[in-house]
């Protein structure tokens, strides 16, 4: 359940700790840390944050988004699920979705539809589908994703081909998919063993 401000107020009353302020202090502690295990739990904390659209406003006082985008150029898989996890918990609202879309938060979450962590994928998938813009779409929407989507809608991860059905019924014309079918025959009749590429 959502939280407003006068709930919030009167939750932690006038001498208890603000959630800017709490915020702020989580922001702190993950620039500060340098132990590796202290820095996913701050970064997994303000990405469960991201749920509330009370802290958005928060959140861009705080360049709480950057410290997501910058994470999803760290090695750690622990980091980057939490960095994405926070962003798709964050572009819901419409100023985050412009301040993503506006520092090539597209590209960089297409990358990890590549990721070997199934829950990263699977928040990379419906980040890109909130991402959703006319000027947006040819990029999350272009041949390299679309046949992307197609291989996970055949996966036995249910989760996973639910969702890819869906971003393909719902973002993808006839012609793309087709596009990106005819890809991937061309490709395998191409590979000796019947592989293919990754999207990235």
């Amino acid at each position: 359940m959502f939280s407003s401000k006068e709930q919030l107020n009167k939750r932690t009353g006038p001498h208890g700790i603000g959630r800017f302020s709490y915020l702020q202090s989580l922001v702190t502690e993950y620039q500060d840390t340098s132990d590796a295990d202290a820095k996913k739990q701050v970064l997994s904390n303000l990405a469960n944050f991201a749920y509330d659209p009370i802290n958005y406003e928060y959140f861009r006082k705080l360049n709480i988004l950057d410290i997501f985008l910058d994470a999803l150029e760290e090695t750690d898989e622990d980091l980057i699920q939490f960095a994405v996890g926070g962003i798709c918990n964050s572009c819901l609202d419409k100023e985050n979705k412009c301040y993503i879309l506006q520092n090539n938060g597209v590209q960089m979450i297409i990358k990890y539809l590549s990721s070997s962590n199934n829950e990263t994928v699977l928040m990379a998938i419906t980040t890109l589908m909130f991402l959703v813009t006319p000027q947006s779409k040819p990029d999350i929407t272009s041949l390299p994703v679309v046949e992307c989507m197609l291989r996970f809608s055949k996966s036995n991860n249910k989760r996973l081909s639910n969702l890819a059905q869906v971003f393909l019924e719902d973002y993808c014309t006839k012609k793309q998919i087709q596009d990106a079918e005819n890809f991937q025959k061309q490709f395998s009749r191409n590979q000796p063993d019947g592989s293919q590429n990754s999207v990235t």
